[in-house]
């Protein structure tokens, strides 16, 4: 059984990168008219309550946002690249009802996609844990364009690949809880490729002690297609997690200088001891 609860995290510095780019990669796909896919293959429940972010089924732990969309909150000196994600999050959180100064309602990457998204837009989103996914459910009921899974989001490689679109974006986010679990997202990142080699895909990953990624991005510069990984250090002294990173394979065209700025800035907003920075790099071109 996974521990893991995304409440407690919602919002940190983890979900900004992750979601600051996947907006990015979601405006390049929408530089063309025609739709596309969106596949997430643990998705969560949709949105996250900030307010409550600290409770657990057992106790209490304090909240992650504060150090992540907290310090973010009230700044306009953004980059073009990140200010674009800011203000729908900040959108959201208002038509969710929230009058405060501080952030309250933040969406997940599913409600994050679909706030962006055009009619000629889809979403396909995958949860194995019953209690999220039926929140998700919850959450996009009546979407016409919008699919809910309870299922392995693995399996979301071979359901969904290749779409009728012919244009797919796939988020692979796994919480890397259990023994192996990288070598479980390449496989199915290796399987996505094989059934559909010019998709986009975005893999997150932790950058700690427990879970280092190399095997995982070796396999992934093996894919043999053009790929980058973008990383954050936000606490290199860090005896747990230091930062994370995104790679991302077939990444849009400019992408790299997009991201190059959100990680620039991050960098340093987000910044707990020397020696904090973000980069890109690309792994295979």
């Amino acid at each position: 059984m996974v521990n893991y609860r995304h409440a407690f995290h919602a919002g940190n510095f983890a979900d900004v990168l992750k979601h600051a780019l996947l907006v990015r990669l979601v405006r390049a796909f929408q530089r063309k008219d025609k739709g596309f896919l969106f596949v997430d293959t643990h998705a969560g429940r949709g949105r996250y309550d900030l307010s409550v972010a600290g409770a657990g089924d057992t106790r209490e732990r304090l909240p992650e946002w504060p150090d992540g969309i907290g310090r973010l909150w009230g700044r306009a000196d953004a980059p073009a690249e990140l200010m674009d994600f800011l203000e729908v999050v900040r959108s959201f959180d208002r038509s969710r009802g929230n009058l405060t100064v501080g952030p309250r309602f933040y969406p997940g990457s599913p409600r994050l996609v679909r706030a962006v998204a055009r009619p000629q837009d889809r979403l396909d989103l995958w949860e194995s844990q019953p209690g999220e996914c039926a929140a998700l459910r919850a959450e996009f009921e009546g979407e016409r364009r919008v699919s809910v899974h309870e299922a392995d989001g693995a399996g979301a490689m071979r359901a969904c690949l290749p779409p009728p679109e012919r244009r797919a974006l796939v988020l692979v986010d796994p919480p890397y809880e259990a023994p192996g679990e990288w070598r479980a997202a390449a496989a199915a990142l290796a399987e996505a490729m094989g059934r559909f080699p010019s998709g986009t895909y975005a893999v997150w990953y932790p950058l700690s002690e427990r879970a280092e990624p190399v095997g995982l991005l070796e396999s992934i510069r093996g894919l043999g297609a053009p790929s980058l990984a973008a990383e954050l250090v936000v606490d290199p002294a860090s005896p747990k997690m230091r930062g994370c990173g995104v790679a991302v394979v077939n990444p849009p065209w400019k992408f790299d200088g997009e991201a190059r700025a959100i990680l620039g800035y991050l960098g340093s907003a987000f910044s707990r001891g020397s020696g904090a920075q973000g980069s890109v790099r690309w792994m295979s071109t």
